[in-house]
């Protein structure tokens, strides 16, 4: 069968991707954690002390024609000015203050602010106030090089542009206060800016309200002292950047104060006899600044929207390993129980007549030593093999062939059908009530049969799921997959079978009653996981699946990316389509209900929704390496892979398995991890796209032909 599948998407999750990224970089640049010294030659670097007339101006700077002139607010007149808003919280306390005394001032805010809070400075320009450039990030104008102070410069107006459809030719540096504290990088800022066509604005009296100095502290300073005197001023605060409580109550108590002594409240701009400082915006600047305004609001809702998911997965994952954990433990005392109950007992051990069939396609890797191990078996009741060839193009039947002159071992050979009908036929031709399917690449040791058909002396079980490993484990791809089947898949059907609601039952090792198979209608061909197909239907019609860890089976997993990408992508695939094939469940009643609420959630979550997120959540992690903080993100990390260490630890434990295979667990984390995540974005893909998608089989390398550590030995050579 040709596979049909969609391509388009990789572009478009390369697309998603870098739209992502650049949203990121929006959101760190727009929260000042970029860095600031990078790039050319700084005014710092060049910058020579202010000469002595500026430092004695007045607190409004004019150097747009290249001569130093200054300006002071006329007597009577003070102009409240307000730094770093606007903030969606303590802005519009401020405004409400200023409204209730019938007051303006000047907000110099900044740009990343008005974008991020656009109604509030659309309220500052409705209410009357003025708005002037604070920069966009909070750069120290001084330090940066000259591209970037032209660009904070050029993105506040944009944003302003675009909240309010107004611009400004005021500007007020970070950093600044009166002009006596200028220093020399400073003032080759304000010459910078004046070039620009902006008046500076600093400050005659700074209250300092950052600090939290108190409110009258707070009215003291910005009445200049004992509050006398009727000179004009221009005051410094702050409506952001903190708890701003004392700055609002502080200047209720300034207005009420000082609007009693005759002062009147106005802008910079009316204060010192100038026309407003906020003139109307074209409509080019107005349409940038919009598509500015709507792209920082998208970067903080995205960010807002990873952040969140980020914890989430962080907890969801956490508690999975946590619950896994406490079921392995559960499984593992029940186990031992159950094995001292069965050692009492004076009866014989459960060891029924058994027929296994071996579907193999182009299996001639593997295919001897499969037969081979499962005739060198411990198992004392007849045992029939049956291997159903279905259409090899290799030497799969002939090496399957020699065998059929040893007693139980027969050969069918069908055209090429798939592995459902495969197993369908051999099924049909086995004499045995109890059936169990093996892989064509699947190695038995002497006792599996045994110890896996004995949870059936239970007559409520209906099939019973060995324990898949990995037999070439040898590299960093084989070690990868040998602690995915320990920690992931084992500990799963662990847990599965405490909550009887097992989903697969792997195809390299299984074994079924026949009612079973045949409450389930035989094994289907509908999905490509027809082994989770056949394991759910068998647990809908309310038999018992359970997992028998003692019962081993040896299989060559894919040694390769693009092998281990196809199997994967196959299984995933079929997963997806088994359980929309099955959605029902969620909604019956009886064991069906049962299974489909305790298992569909758990493999719609963990197996769909988290890694069909995850790429997401990892680009979000290298910008919080980048902009948030490293050593938190490092120490979440290390939590999360302690975590999983010490699961895989625990699970390597149950299964007898050596611990120094761990090591290669924080490499699976940085890209075995990504592969698998990108594989469930394809097959979910392919499965909304109603792609068919054809039957892939792994190209063997025959490890089973000299047996590793752990492995049976051969059988001998069939007579």
């Amino acid at each position: 069968m040709k596979s049909h599948e969609p391509k388009g998407h990789w572009i478009l999750l390369l697309l998603s991707g870098i739209a992502l990224t650049v949203a990121l970089l929006v959101h760190g640049f727009a929260s000042g954690q970029m860095g600031e010294g990078t790039g050319g030659p700084t005014a710092a670097s060049q910058a020579a002390p202010p000469p002595a007339e500026a430092t004695r101006a007045g607190p409004v700077l004019n150097l747009t024609d290249g001569t130093l002139r200054s300006a002071r607010p006329r007597p009577g007149m003070i102009a409240l000015t307000f730094d770093d808003g606007p903030d969606p919280t303590w802005t519009p306390r401020l405004l409400d203050v200023l409204r209730k005394h019938r007051a303006h001032a000047t907000f110099f805010a900044l740009g990343s602010n008005v974008a991020q809070s656009p109604g509030v400075a659309r309220r500052m320009i409705r209410e009357g106030h003025e708005i002037g450039s604070h920069t966009y990030t909070h750069v120290d104008l001084g330090s940066v090089p000259s591209w970037r102070l032209r660009l904070e410069l050029d993105l506040t107006q944009r944003a302003l542009a675009g909240a309010t459809g107004r611009g400004t030719n005021l500007v007020r540096q970070p950093y600044s206060s009166t002009p006596s504290g200028l220093t020399g990088p400073q003032w080759q800022a304000v010459r910078a800016a004046a070039g620009q066509g902006y008046l500076t604005v600093l400050t005659d009296r700074d209250t300092e309200d950052w600090s939290r100095p108190g409110i009258e502290k707070i009215v003291e300073r910005a009445a200049g002292g004992g509050g006398t005197g009727r000179a004009g001023a221009i005051v410094m605060l702050h409506d952001a950047g903190g708890d701003r409580a004392e700055t609002v109550a502080g200047v209720d108590a300034i207005l009420t104060r000082l609007s009693a002594q005759g002062y009147r409240f106005t802008t910079v701009s009316e204060a010192i006899g100038l026309p407003p400082g906020n003139t109307p915006a074209s409509t080019g600047q107005k349409a940038i600044g919009k598509a500015l305004v709507w792209g920082q609001l998208g970067s903080s809702w995205i960010v807002g929207g990873l952040t969140s998911l980020f914890a989430v997965a962080a907890v969801l994952t956490a508690l999975r390993l946590v619950v896994l954990l406490g079921f392995a433990r559960t499984h593992a005392g029940r186990v031992r129980r159950l094995r001292r109950r069965r050692s009492r007992r004076d009866q014989p051990p459960f060891t029924p007549p058994l027929s296994v069939i071996v579907p193999a396609y182009n299996e001639e890797a593997g295919i001897e030593a499969t037969i081979r191990s499962l005739l060198d078996t411990d198992y004392p009741a007849p045992v029939e093999v049956i291997v159903v060839d279905d259409g090899s193009t290799d030497r799969t039947a002939q090496i399957a062939a020699t065998f059929t002159s040893v007693a139980g071992v027969r050969l069918i050979r069908k055209p090429n059908g798939g592995k459902p009908s495969a197993l369908n036929a051999g099924v049909a031709a086995a004499r045995a009530g109890i059936v169990v399917l093996v892989d064509g690449d699947t190695v038995f040791q002497r006792d599996t049969l045994r110890n896996l058909v004995a949870p059936m002396a239970d007559p409520r079980v209906g099939a019973v799921s060995g324990n898949t490993k990995v037999a070439n484990r040898g590299g960093v791809i084989g070690r990868w997959q040998h602690i995915e089947y320990v920690i992931g898949f084992n500990l799963d059907r662990r847990m599965f079978d405490l909550l009887q609601c097992m989903p697969t039952i792997p195809g390299a090792i299984g074994a079924f009653r026949r009612g079973a198979l045949a409450s389930a209608g035989g094994v289907s061909d509908d999905t490509l996981a027809e082994d989770t197909d056949l394991t759910m239907a068998i647990c809908r019609a309310g038999w018992r699946v359970v997992y028998e860890e003692s019962a081993l089976a040896w299989t060559e997993a894919p040694a390769s990316i693009r092998q281990l990408w196809r199997q994967r992508y196959r299984w995933c695939y079929g997963t997806l389509q088994a359980m929309w094939k099955h959605r029902g469940a969620l909604v019956q009643t009886g064991s069906s209900g049962r299974f489909g609420r305790r298992c569909l959630p758990y493999l719609a979550v963990f197996q769909v929704a988290l890694p069909l997120f995850a790429p997401a959540v990892d680009v979000f992690t290298l910008y919080g390496l980048c902009f948030l903080d490293p050593g938190k993100l490092a120490l979440s990390w290390l939590f999360f892979t302690l975590l999983q260490a010490v699961a895989g630890a625990y699970a390597l434990r149950l299964d007898g398995e050596p611990l120094r295979t761990l090591w290669v667990l924080p490499l699976q984390q940085v890209v075995y991890r990504q592969l698998m995540y990108l594989v469930v974005i394809q097959s979910l893909v392919t499965a909304i796209a109603g792609a068919r998608l054809g039957w892939h089989t792994i190209r063997r390398t025959g490890t089973f032909t000299t047996p590793g550590p752990g492995l049976p030995e051969p059988a001998a050579q069939p007579r």
